[in-house]
């Protein structure tokens, strides 16, 4: 079900942009992401009504950890993606902005209606950015030639595409949650480390589904543009959501606020100068951004256990992995910026 709905909301996406001749890239950043982020709205909705703050905040934060580091990371080792200037220039550093705003309205311990209604505002403000790009391009995008198809039939035909990609997205999303949540809960894993990692990965697989779809057809753009897009609908859309309809604010928890949220704000940073060096994502930046997410899932669970290995790998990565990333960043970047100038 997740296959087959990615390929008919990807199919219904391309068909869209050919028609209103806009880029497939915002039709990736609007369409596809909002329809695949659709599934971590109602988890998080539930979760906060049901007393449940921790899995909640956590499906968003360790939902876009996943979806840099796993979805991109994966799709770029079957095929390498190729990310647009327009998207390192606008889209990326509002995601790095939305990332780092979550992060300071959190500082506080809770998010409430106020921190909600702001970050929906900030969801106003991308949405409008998102139609100036798609009025811009509709005059300087070309779009390739296609049979004409009457008006009529082609938005009854897109829209039976779009409605039944995302029904069989979120029935096959809810049927993977249930039953890893069941699971999780008889393991007796805690609900920070339930809401970061199960629910996190269980909301993403429309994400990844809809990314992979539109890598293997040779919409890269489209790829990128998901992750990128739900990622911000995801911070703004759904935790400011969440923020805003719930009765009680939401608690956000000292090692959200210690750790979380700051390799959250760090992952985001990461993918500048990762998407910047060469405008693309080769197999080699697929398999590190997988790596990191092995080394980020392994210190979850050893710590939530209390096992040692957790301090080990703390002292690995910020000694030696990280400075050996950041040093190679920094050349790749360098490299990029004197070559671009």
């Amino acid at each position: 079900m997740l296959v087959l709905g990615a390929e008919l909301l990807v199919r219904a996406a391309l068909r869209l942009a050919t028609r209103l001749h806009v880029r497939p890239l915002i039709i990736g950043l609007s369409l596809v992401a909002f329809g695949s982020t659709a599934p971590q709205l109602t988890v998080s909705l539930q979760a906060a009504y049901q007393g449940a703050p921790d899995v909640a905040v956590g499906s968003v934060i360790g939902s876009n950890i996943f979806n840099i580091l796993v979805i991109l990371g994966l799709t770029a080792l079957i095929i390498p993606l190729r990310v647009s200037r327009q998207l390192v220039r606008v889209d990326l550093p509002l995601m790095i902005g939305a990332s780092a705003l979550a992060y300071l309205l959190a500082a506080n311990g809770y998010l409430g209606r106020l921190e909600g209604s702001l970050l929906l505002l900030g969801l106003v403000a991308y949405l409008l950015v998102l139609w100036r790009q798609s009025r811009h391009y509709a005059r300087a995008y070309t779009a390739p030639c296609t049979q004409h198809v009457g008006r009529a039939r082609f938005w009854s035909v897109t829209s039976l595409q779009v409605a039944g990609g995302l029904l069989l997205l979120s029935l096959a999303g809810y049927l993977v949650l249930e039953a890893a949540i069941e699971l999780a809960t008889d393991l007796g894993l805690s609900e920070r480390v339930i809401g970061l990692t199960v629910v996190a990965v269980c909301t993403s697989l429309p994400e990844l589904a809809a990314a992979l779809v539109a890598a293997v057809r040779g919409e890269r753009e489209v790829a990128v543009g998901t992750v990128i897009g739900s990622n911000l609908f995801n911070l703004l859309g759904v935790l400011g959501l969440t923020a805003l309809v719930t009765p009680d604010p939401l608690s956000i928890s000292p090692n959200a606020l210690a750790f979380d949220l700051p390799v959250m704000l760090g992952v985001a940073a990461l993918s500048l100068p990762v998407f910047y060096s060469g405008y693309r994502i080769t197999r080699a930046e697929g398999l590190v951004l997988l790596g990191l997410y092995v080394a980020y899932g392994l210190h979850v669970m050893t710590f939530t256990v209390g096992m040692p290995l957790a301090g080990r790998l703390e002292h690995l990565m910020f000694f030696y992995v990280l400075p050996v990333l950041g040093a190679v960043l920094l050349y790749t970047t360098l490299r990029a910026w004197r070559r671009q100038h």
